[in-house]
């Protein structure tokens, strides 16, 4: 007779899953480089930004670790490249700027817990459940958390500089489940990226689902991923735990 599934380990990515940015990264910008006297457009820093971002990530993945940088090099640079490509030339002028805006995205005041984000891990914590964030973030994630309220539902959190790799790096996720003391068929993993969060927790044997926002889900994720794994807001993640216990392991 098939034995039903029971989950013990709920694992969740944290930005844009529990939380997000309350203003974007350009209007931030913008707004602290004007208590400087310096007037850049938003869109043009939030355009700049994702592209020095994306750079950075490639040429030093996870925060450049292994390359010797400390998060707060590797942020600070970031923010220097992205004055330099939206026009501002002047290094010095800009220091000053990107040391208020590395604290203050340490703050709960530049983030906003997403609809239904605590309601919804009081609900898992009722279940039973063992609850960790493994989070592509640096070491000011506690502070986040803390200063939302947020930390308290969490048995541990586990950050990409404190793990030392990023998702969808296996080693992240069977680092969770080793301070968890779990086997990946009882953990599951909820978070809003495909790859690092969807098939990154599945390609070592948890289960997992994919939160999706109000944009049209990529027609190519949409026909991979199963429907009972698709979370349109985080009101469903407890219906969708029901259905994942009702079903039999293996299936």
């Amino acid at each position: 007779m098939a034995h039903r599934l029971q989950l013990r380990l709920l694992t969740w990515d944290v930005k844009d899953t529990l939380l997000r940015l309350r203003r974007p990264i350009g209007e931030e910008y913008a707004t602290k480089a004007r208590a400087h006297g310096l007037e850049v457009e938003a869109t043009t820093l939030g355009q700049a930004f994702r592209q020095v971002f994306k750079a950075q990530n490639h040429s030093f993945p996870n925060y450049g670790l292994s390359h010797g940088l400390t998060s707060r090099q590797w942020w600070l640079d970031v923010i220097l490249q992205t004055f330099h490509l939206a026009g501002v030339r002047d290094a010095q002028a800009v220091a000053p700027i990107a040391d208020e805006l590395y604290e203050d995205f340490r703050h709960p005041y530049s983030w906003q817990v997403l609809d239904g984000a605590e309601n919804t891990l009081r609900g898992c914590r009722k279940r039973g459940l063992k609850l960790a964030a493994v989070s592509n973030f640096d070491h000011r994630l506690q502070d986040i958390l803390v200063g939302l309220g947020l930390w308290e539902h969490f048995d541990f959190v586990l950050t990409s500089e404190a793990a030392g790799w990023p998702k969808p790096d296996p080693r992240i996720f069977h680092e969770a489940l080793r301070l968890a003391r779990m086997q990946p068929a009882v953990a599951a993993h909820i978070g809003d990226s495909y790859l690092c969060d969807y098939q990154g927790a599945r390609a070592i044997g948890m289960h997992s689902f994919l939160v999706v926002g109000p944009e049209p889900l990529d027609p190519a994720i949409r026909a991979s991923v199963p429907e009972e794994h698709i979370l349109p807001s985080l009101s469903h993640v407890l219906p969708a735990l029901d259905r994942l216990e009702g079903s039999t392991p293996g299936l």
